[in-house]
C-alpha cells in the first residue's frame, strides 16, 4: 500500500490521508472546495466550489500517476440538493468518461461546503 500526498490540494483536516493505492487502485479521500495555496474554503456558489473540488481531485490523480480516464467510481455529497443541476455542469467537464456515481444530499459537510467528492480510479 502507498500514501500520496501533494501540496496542489489541500491538506488532510483530520487523521487520514489524501489518498491511498492498494490493488491497484487508488482509493482517494472527500476532497473540498479549499484552495491549497490559502488553506481557505472558495467563496461562491456551487459552480465555483465544485469547479475547485475537482481541481483538487485533478491534482491527487496526477500525483498517483493516473487521470480522470481512469477514475471508475465517485461518491458525490452535496449539502443542498437544489445545487444537482448546476453540480452536474460542472462535474460533466472532468469527469467525461462517466465513471460509476452516488450523488446524495447530505445534512452538513465539513467547513460548511457546499460539495465533497470521492473518487476510486485505476493507477
Amino acid at each position: 500500500m502507498k500514501t500520496i500526498h501533494t501540496d496542489k490540494a489541500p491538506a488532510a483536516v483530520g487523521p487520514y490521508s489524501q489518498a491511498k493505492i492498494a490493488g491497484g487502485f487508488l482509493f482517494a479521500s472527500g476532497q473540498v472546495p479549499i484552495n491549497p495555496e490559502t488553506a481557505t474554503v472558495i467563496e461562491g456558489g456551487i459552480e465555483a466550489q465544485t469547479e475547485q473540488v475537482c481541481k483538487n481531485i485533478e491534482a491527487v490523480l496526477t500525483e498517483a500517476g493516473t487521470d480522470f480516464s481512469k477514475v471508475v467510481k465517485t461518491t458525490c455529497f452535496l449539502a443542498d440538493i437544489n445545487d444537482f443541476k448546476a453540480f452536474n455542469e460542472v462535474y460533466a467537464n472532468y469527469f467525461i468518461s462517466k465513471p460509476a456515481r452516488s450523488c446524495v444530499a447530505v445534512k452538513d459537510l465539513p467547513l460548511g461546503v457546499s460539495v465533497e467528492v470521492e473518487i476510486i480510479a485505476e493507477v
